[in-house]
């Protein structure tokens, strides 16, 4: 679970609720028809540019900014520094042999015993990631929408009041309700973008890249493997992907 996501946006909400009390009621943000005009028009646009089987998967994509296991590089390195040994212990063959939990080393230690040319694995594992992005792309880009989608609909909402507005000057009753429709939809439309669907699209964006780097870590172990490296080269070749500060070092004061 990211919790970093929880508390960003428990802090959100904490500052907007927390400078309303300070200074005014709360009720008086809650207007009925702005809701209706950013909400279902934010959700309406959303159906209009996705598909149907992309729009019902949206709570499920917004649940993994949340509830993700984050991809550890380290953990990754250590565990094909381990296959090296065996391969250079027992054989490739042995790879395929090994129990491994992440399916994409485990189709890549399948090629490597498969005794495949590396351009080949190389080029079967990239196609892999290429699928992973377009597909964390998409989820990225709906949300993206929603973000752009909101303050618009705020604006036509605003709009909407003002027309009310100026079309009742003579009645004065009228003219606070229209006032706060063209106001509140503003309100809330920057709400969705900044609170909601900017964040959620860059912490998807975020996760994606990581998950894209520990695949490719994955590719780069795997050639070193194939062309019978030593496993301590492997490692430290691999080491290239982690911050200086990350990096292992060996009792020599080398980067292990």
């Amino acid at each position: 679970m990211d919790i970093a996501t929880v508390i960003g946006i428990v802090l959100c909400i904490g500052a907007v609720i927390g400078s309303i009390l300070a200074g005014g009621d709360l009720m008086a943000f809650i207007d009925i028809p702005s809701v209706i005009v950013v909400g279902l028009g934010v959700i309406g646009v959303t159906f209009t540019k996705w598909p149907m089987e992309i729009v019902t998967k949206v709570a499920a994509i917004a649940m993994k900014s949340v509830f993700f296991t984050p991809a550890n590089p380290k953990d990754t390195i250590e565990e094909i520094g381990k296959l090296a040994e065996t391969a250079r212990r027992e054989s490739v063959f042995a790879l395929e042999k090994q129990p491994i939990d992440d399916q994409f080393m485990k189709k890549a230690m399948t090629l490597a015993a498969d005794n495949r040319p590396p351009e080949v694995i190389s080029a079967i594992l990239q196609l892999e990631i290429d699928a992973l992005e377009e597909r964390h792309k998409i989820g990225a880009d709906v949300f993206s929408g929603m973000a752009d989608d909101g303050p618009a609909f705020g604006m036509i909402g605003t709009l909407i009041g003002l027309v009310i507005m100026l079309g009742n000057l003579s009645d004065q009753a009228a003219i606070g309700p229209a006032m706060a429709v063209a106001l509140l939809t503003t309100f809330y439309g920057a709400c969705i973008a900044n609170i909601f669907c900017n964040p959620i699209k860059n912490k998807l964006a975020y996760r994606s890249s990581m998950e894209a780097q520990k695949m490719s870590i994955i590719i780069a172990g795997t050639l070193g493997i194939v062309a019978g490296e030593n496993p301590r080269l492997i490692k430290e070749k691999l080491n290239s992907f982690l911050p200086p500060a990350e990096r292992e070092v060996d009792d020599a004061g080398g980067e292990e």
